[in-house]
Order: structure tokens, then sequence, then C-alpha cells
């Protein structure tokens, strides 16, 4: 091991005990070392998470030194960093008969109840940890400080807010314990406290770039757009290498329709980010919204030069296709992207519609068959179904296979208002009502995507009663 690799060099002791010990283990040989060499070289390989060095220190200390508290409570540690909690919790369990009184011992029992999944257990021990305190603050707040960090470590984000609130009050200067507060609330999905701690973190810590792009990630789950845009801004005001905020930006850009705002940044990310076919993707969606086919078709296929197997891309191009009435060419993209997701029913969808544009009905039933299974709940299908039962002149057949689906499948508004539209496009009304009045019951939203099957020169006046009952013409 090389000298430099040594940050703590000022304490030479502990740095030569450190030298010492690699010696040791490369030349395979034995050396004694004290109690307090032994902490330095545990304590060490510990801060650098090197736990097989430290597990071998704690062993070899153990044998040493087996009558010291210090070495084995150690040991116990590395054990639990090690995941093995029941180990430990068997050299704990001794060494607080000898010494009750050693908070350190109970916030490693804790530790390691929490490990072992026991919360209530872990509280048990940190509480009692607490109460071994003295009047001294400072002792209090590393108390305080080891329990919150084990327990955001064991991701206890809820049991940790107690243990920093009572921290925040006794160290009230220290910003960082309102920024662990906001991040343990953000983690819980309290997301209006996690806001307020954030913002009281950045009162004291105005240009802290990660805490200004939490808070946009925050404002973006709440829906609050404009502030998450804002939040993002202050952020790349500090950073502006911080590319995962112009992403997130672009993001709420998109959603927000603001698709030239979004163009640029994903122009802008992608200067950081090359490679990363997601924001190609992204960015030729951006370019299809805003009419530039060229520019679209370009990034949807730089994307998958990038990576063939992502999937939205393929689509992508599918959708082009289809606005093109390139029926050959939309069959052969979507192909692709029902080959690499099977699951998506949006790429079943648009694969049925374009076995419509190439006259293959018989296609197009199976493709909507195959998205309905995946989403029973697809309002487009079902009406489209029914559009080429109506077109295809099979609606007599059509009913009874509705109705068969519905007793498979379960009873949903899209069944419902299938058979309603298939019943009045037959004349019958007495079913006509029957099957639309449920359909509302369930879902009456859903009517506009069935409206079409409803106009006045074809529906009898009782089923636009009930249409006009439920506000809907």
């Amino acid at each position: 091991m090389e000298e430099d690799n040594f940050d703590f060099s000022s304490d030479n002791e502990a740095f030569e005990a450190v030298q010492k010990f690699e010696a040791m283990k490369k030349n395979n040989t034995s050396c004694f070392f004290d109690v307090i060499e032994f902490e330095s070289i545990i304590d060490y390989y510990i801060e650098r998470a090197n736990y097989t060095r430290a597990y071998e220190a704690a062993s070899l200390a153990s044998q040493q030194h087996p009558n010291s508290i210090p070495i084995q409570l150690r040991k116990a540690r590395v054990l639990i960093d090690r995941g093995r909690a029941v180990e430990s919790m068997s050299i704990l369990k001794k060494i607080e008969q000898i010494e009750p009184g050693n908070y350190e011992i109970y916030i490693a029992k804790g530790t390691a109840f929490g490990i072992l999944g026991d919360i209530n257990g872990a509280k048990k021990m940190f509480d009692y940890a607490l109460s071994l305190e003295s009047d001294d603050e400072e002792e209090s707040s590393d108390i305080l400080f080891s329990i919150v960090s084990v327990l955001q470590n064991l991701n206890y984000y809820e049991q940790s807010i107690p243990y920093l609130k009572r921290l925040i009050e006794i160290e009230q200067s220290c910003s960082s314990h309102l920024y662990d507060m906001a991040y343990a609330y953000e983690r819980i999905e309290d997301y209006d406290n996690s806001i307020k701690y954030y913002l009281l973190f950045l009162d004291e810590e105005p240009y802290s770039d990660n805490a200004w792009y939490n808070l946009g990630i925050i404002y973006n789950k709440k829906g609050e757009y404009d502030k998450a845009i804002e939040a993002y801004d202050f952020s790349l005001a500090i950073n502006d290498q911080n590319a995962f905020a112009i992403f997130n930006k672009a993001n709420i850009c998109w959603y927000l329709e603001r698709y030239n705002d979004a163009v640029q940044l994903y122009l802008e990310y992608l200067e950081h980010e090359p490679n990363n076919y997601e924001a190609m993707t992204y960015l030729a969606e951006s370019y299809e919204r805003v009419g530039d086919d060229e520019k679209a078709k370009e990034y949807y296929n730089q994307a998958i030069d990038s990576n063939p197997d992502f999937p939205e891309s393929w689509y992508g191009l599918g959708v082009i296709a289809y606005n093109n009435n390139e029926a050959d060419l939309c069959v052969k993209y979507l192909l692709v992207a029902t080959s690499k997701d099977p699951e998506n029913s949006e790429y079943w969808y648009l694969l049925g519609k374009a076995f419509l544009l190439k006259h293959e009905p018989k296609k197009a039933l199976r493709c909507y068959k195959k998205g309905l299974e995946l989403d029973i709940y697809f309002d487009a299908i079902w009406a489209d179904m029914g559009k080429l039962f109506i077109d295809e002149k099979v609606v007599e057949r059509a009913i009874p296979y509705i109705k068969k689906s519905i007793k498979i499948s379960g009873d949903v508004p899209g069944a419902n208002y299938l058979l309603a539209s298939l019943y009045n496009y037959s004349d019958d009304e007495k079913n006509t009502l029957f099957y639309l009045r449920h359909a509302l019951e369930m879902d009456k939203d859903a009517y506009e995507t069935y409206s079409v099957f409803f106009g006045t020169d074809r529906t009898s006046t009782s089923v636009l009663s009930l249409l006009k009952e439920y506000n809907l013409i």
C-alpha cells in the first residue's frame, strides 16, 4: 500500500500502525499491536468500507486482546457491516454485562436489530442509549447523529424523523440536519414537509444545487410544474453541468406541451450525455410534435443505433409511418416494438390500426384482443373494435362474443359501451338502454370515446334522454 493512499498521515502513530499491519499481511508474518493501534487500524478500514480487512484486523485484535471492550465493540460493528448481525449480537450481549452504561453498545445492538428487520427492537435500544446520555449536549448530538445515520442507512426514514427533530433542536446551527430531514420526508412521500425543510435548508445554504434539484423533483411529483422548473433553473444557475436537472426540466416541458422548449433542452442534455438513447427518443418525439418528421426520424434512428432493444424508438417510427399512411412501414416497426415489449397495450393497439390500413381486419382484431388482454380498460381499443365489427358487418356475431368476454374477463365499462353501441346500431333500444346505463354508472367520463356510435340520426329518443340525464348532450 502506497503512503499517498492515506489521508490521516498527520497522525503518525495511526499511519505507522496501518502500514505495519499491511506489511504483516503482505509478508504473511505475525506482529503484536497494542489496543490503541488496533483501534486505529480497524477504524481506518471501517471508514473506507474495506470490511474484509477490518474483519481480519478485528479477529486478530480479539485474539491478542480478548478482554478489551473497545476491540470487542469494533469487532461487533465489523460483523454488522458484513451482515452478520446474529454473531454481532452475541458479542454485544457479553460486553453489555461488563459495561452496561456504554451507550455505543446499545447503538450497535439497535443496528443489529434493524438489520434483522426488528425496528421496534432497534428503537428500544436507541432510546435506551439516549437514556444513558449525560448533560453534555455534544454527547447527546453524537448519539442522535449515530441513530439517525443507522436508521437512514437501513431505509427506516420514517423512524429517523423523531430523532432528527431532537438533533435539530440541539444543533440549530447545523443546516445539514435540515437537509436530512427534508430527504427523510421525501422518501416517505410527505412532500409538503419535505418542501418545508428543503426551503429552510436553502435559507441557510442558498447555493446548494442538489437541494434545488431535489426540490424540483418534489414539485414535479406534486404537479406544481412552474415551481419545479424554477427550482431546476436555480440548480442550473449554480451548476450548469447538472445534466439531470436539464433532463427533468425537458420532461416537464414535454408534458406541458411546450415542445419547442423540450427540443432545446433535450439537445442540451445530449451535449452532456451524447449516447443516451432515451433522451434521443424523447427528442425525436418532441420534433414529431412540432411537425418536423425528418428530424424525428433522424433521432429515432440514432436511438435505435445506440440501443436497438429500446422499443419506444421503434414505436415512434411506427407512429410517424401510420400518420403518413405508410401501412407496411408502420407494421414493420410495430412488429419490432411488440417483440421488444410484448406487454405494452399501446403497441398492440397501433399495430392493429396499421393492419386495418392494410385492409387486414382479422390481424387487426387479433392485435386488439391482445391489447385488451393487457389492459381491459383501454377504451380506444373497445371503440375501434366496435367500428371494425360495424364496418365488417359482423355485428350480430360480435354481440355474443363480447358477452362471453365479460364473463371471462370481467364486467368493465368498455365492454358495456361496446355492447350498447352494437345494439344501438342494430336498433335494439331495450338492450342499448340496459348496457349504456350500466356503462355510464361505471364510468361516465369514458362516454366521449364512444359518442361517435350515438349520433342523433340513428339513436332513439329514449337513449338520447338517457344521455341528457347524465348531461352528456
